[in-house]
């Protein structure tokens, strides 16, 4: 019963722009496991494990996340530590602190926010970025090898 009427919500949200849906982790919850979202997600309390957002994931600012993210965008007001992988866009705001792996489109970090740890921007954005300051997407053959090594992953 539950599994069915679950299936229906996802594809009555998934096609939404945007997916306005948000799922809350409210202050004060602790989760264990692994959480799969087709809309977007806002914690505010704490998680431990995967995290798969196909939308956007907002982190509240007395968030702890020990997890492996990978979401659409991820705004980041509190602690994660672990992986975070964004198809777009991973913002860190004055309060917020990353520590771990990225691998990300594009980056933002407000003064006072903290990233210790690597950081990758994925070989589409490289592309897009050269094309639009030279107008020719050829990527240097400096840059080459990070397309060799994200090929081979």
């Amino acid at each position: 019963m539950f599994r069915l009427k679950s299936a229906r919500l996802r594809n009555k949200t998934a096609g939404r722009p945007g997916n306005e849906t948000y799922t809350l982790i409210g202050p004060g919850t602790i989760m264990d496991g692994k959480l799969i979202s087709q809309s977007n997600l806002r914690i505010e309390g704490q998680f431990i494990g995967e995290i798969e957002c196909a939308g956007d994931l907002t982190v509240g600012e007395n968030s702890v996340l020990e997890s492996d993210i990978s979401a659409r965008n991820v705004i980041n007001a509190g602690t994660i530590n672990g992986t975070v992988r964004t198809k777009e866009v991973l913002k860190i705001t004055e309060t917020g602190k990353v520590f771990g792996q990225i691998s990300v489109n594009a980056l933002s970090i407000v003064k006072g926010g903290v990233l210790h740890g690597t950081s990758r921007m994925n070989v589409q954005c490289l592309k897009e970025s050269r094309k639009e300051q030279t107008g020719d997407d050829d990527i240097p053959s400096n840059l080459t090898k990070i397309e060799k090594l994200s090929k081979s992953k």
